[in-house]
């Protein structure tokens, strides 16, 4: 369980991220609050997984949901390029966070 927790909260910090991109620097009301909601949810959820599993862990498998996320999301929204380095790149990411939980 603590691990579904921490992919959801790796989820969630793509959601902040990106309606932080949208908020235009809290000038618009919804995504403000999307923002506010999902950081308090995405490092909430962080600190439950972090009780059963390794901080180091948690937190780069946390980071690393939310960076593949948010950059897909970039991409899928024509914000960001989708090159074939980036793909590879973030497929790398990716490997790297499967990798750390066969090995935890």
């Amino acid at each position: 369980m603590p691990w579904l927790i921490l992919i959801f909260s790796g989820a969630l910090e793509a959601v902040w991220a990106a309606a932080l991109h949208r908020s235009k620097g809290f000038r618009r009301p919804l995504p403000s609050a999307v923002f506010l909601v999902a950081v308090v949810a995405s490092t909430g959820g962080l600190a439950v997984a972090m009780q059963s599993i390794p901080t180091g862990t948690a937190y780069a498998v946390w980071v690393g949901v939310g960076v593949v996320l948010t950059a897909t999301y970039a991409m899928v929204t024509k914000v960001e390029r989708a090159t074939t380095a980036r793909l590879l790149l973030l497929a790398g990411i990716g490997a790297c966070v499967v990798g750390l939980k066969v090995v935890a």
